[in-house]
């Protein structure tokens, strides 16, 4: 998810992206532990995904 998207997105709709996709990022460490990934970059790719929407919702915040 690109920075773009996550600007047109409202608070609530961030906070439900979040959730959904901390549960996808889990689902997939966990499906990683067991049996290697085919491709492992996704990992990265959801976490830094985690982090643009938690830097979105925290700057909303101060405003």
């Amino acid at each position: 998810m690109k920075q773009s998207e996550i600007k047109e997105l409202s608070v609530a709709e961030l906070k439900d992206k979040l959730g959904e996709t901390k549960k996808s990022y889990s689902d997939l460490k966990l499906a990683h532990a067991i049996s290697p990934l085919e491709n492992p970059i996704q990992l990265r790719s959801i976490r830094r995904t985690i982090a643009r929407i938690a830097t979105e919702l925290t700057k909303r915040e101060l405003q």
